[in-house]
C-alpha cells in the first residue's frame, strides 16, 4: 500500500477513465487524495458528468507516469462515501479542493475510495511489473 501511495502523491496528475452512458470511454485529470485505514479516497462533484458515470458503472481504472518513465495502473469499484472526518482532511490537505467546495459539507461535494483495489507499478527496466491488491 504504502508503495502505491507514494507514487500517487509523487505523480499528482492522473488519468481517470469511466465509461458514459453509450458505453464509450471518458478519461479524464483526476488527483488522489488520501488514503485512510486501507482505502484509497478521491473527490469529486455530484454535478459533473464524471459523478453519473460513475454511477452508472462504478469499475474505474486510474494511470499516472513518472518522469522516469514508470506508470501506475490501478483499477476498482467506486463506493462513495459520505464520511465527514475524511472530507475535512481532504479538504484540509488539498487547497484546490478547498477554493472549489470550501467545507467538507458543501452538498456538491462527494468522496469516494475503491473496493477491490488492483495496483500494477511498471517501468521499462525489463523487471516484472509490482502487483498490489488493496
Amino acid at each position: 500500500m504504502k508503495e502505491v501511495v507514494n507514487f500517487l502523491n509523487q505523480n499528482p496528475i492522473q488519468y481517470l477513465a469511466t465509461t458514459d452512458k453509450d458505453g464509450n470511454p471518458k478519461v479524464r485529470p483526476f488527483q488522489f487524495m488520501l488514503e485512510r485505514d486501507g482505502k484509497l479516497f478521491f473527490g469529486t462533484a455530484n454535478n459533473k458528468k464524471v459523478y453519473d458515470e460513475i454511477k452508472n458503472n462504478s469499475n474505474i481504472e486510474l494511470c499516472a507516469c513518472s518522469p522516469n518513465y514508470a506508470w501506475i495502473r490501478l483499477s476498482g469499484k467506486v463506493v462513495f462515501s459520505n464520511n465527514m472526518d475524511i472530507k475535512t482532511a481532504i479538504i484540509e490537505h488539498s487547497p484546490l479542493v478547498k477554493s472549489i467546495y470550501k467545507t467538507p459539507d458543501n452538498p456538491i461535494f462527494e468522496i469516494f475510495y475503491l473496493e477491490d483495489a488492483k495496483a500494477v507499478i511498471a517501468d521499462f527496466s525489463g523487471q516484472p511489473p509490482k502487483e498490489y491488491s488493496l
